[in-house]
């Protein structure tokens, strides 16, 4: 079982990591190719998407307020060379920026710059992947990484996610467990008009078990309930209503 969140300083490495990763694709793969899961955009589209949402995230830590987005800012020269330029902005932002100060962003945790340092290591974890599947090639994420994804959604997300949508529907306790990491999430009812939350452990209503990854990519939409058929034992429904839901951004 992981302990999670990492240290902030933590997501350094694998962010760096996975930005190289994110570029390699956008050099060696079709830019017209469709991203499943995320139409009607195409790979030039994603990498757009991603070296905008990095450019916008650095200016957030280092101004530690809200900053206007740019999203379809034009891109000059090849794609490739001008998300990696993105990444780079962005990690040096991480690097020179104290995790403890105070800082704005979107979700259900303390205003802190830390939120950056994980927020961005999983936008593009999750990018990375929807970057393989347009490619065609195969990529698998760390477990550790995956199962903090998970982690954030259901600690950051899940309690603003009625800023976008209505509250995932949960008529009993449910847990979460991912099955390669040992990690087990346990989720509450919330109140009427109030999203589910994290609690203790309890007898649950259902349970679900999968990978982390798995777990992400349900979380995430990336992969159809169907598709994954994590075991659910319990009240099938409690799990399924709460999976299919729209959970994020």
């Amino acid at each position: 079982m992981t302990t999670l969140p990492f240290p902030p300083e933590s997501y350094v490495a694998p962010l760096r990591s996975l930005t190289a990763g994110f570029a390699e694709v956008l050099r060696t793969a079709d830019h017209t190719a469709p991203v499943p899961c995320c139409e009607p955009w195409t790979l030039a589209d994603l990498g757009a998407h991603l070296g905008n949402v990095h450019r916008w995230a650095a200016k957030t830590v280092e101004a530690g307020e809200p900053q206007p987005q740019d999203f379809d800012a034009p891109i000059t020269g090849d794609l490739a060379d001008w998300y990696a330029e993105g990444a780079e902005v962005l990690l040096a932002a991480l690097a020179a920026a104290r995790p403890e100060d105070p800082c704005w962003h979107f979700a259900g945790t303390p205003k802190v710059k830390a939120f950056w340092f994980r927020r961005q290591t999983h936008e593009t974890a999750v990018h990375l992947v929807d970057a393989h599947r347009a490619a065609g090639t195969a990529f698998a994420l760390d477990p550790a990484i995956a199962a903090d994804g998970v982690d954030e959604v259901l600690t950051a997300m899940l309690p603003r996610v009625t800023r976008w949508t209505a509250p995932p529907p949960l008529p009993g306790p449910l847990v979460l467990t991912a099955t390669d990491t040992g990690d087990s999430w346990t989720l509450r009812p919330g109140a009427e008009g109030e999203p589910p939350a994290l609690g203790p452990a309890t007898e649950p209503a259902a349970t679900v078990e999968a990978t982390a990854s798995d777990l992400l990519f349900l979380l995430w939409k990336r992969r159809p309930l169907a598709e994954v058929a994590p075991r659910i034992s319990g009240t099938e429904s409690v799990a399924t209503g709460f999976l299919t839901a729209k959970l994020t951004p």
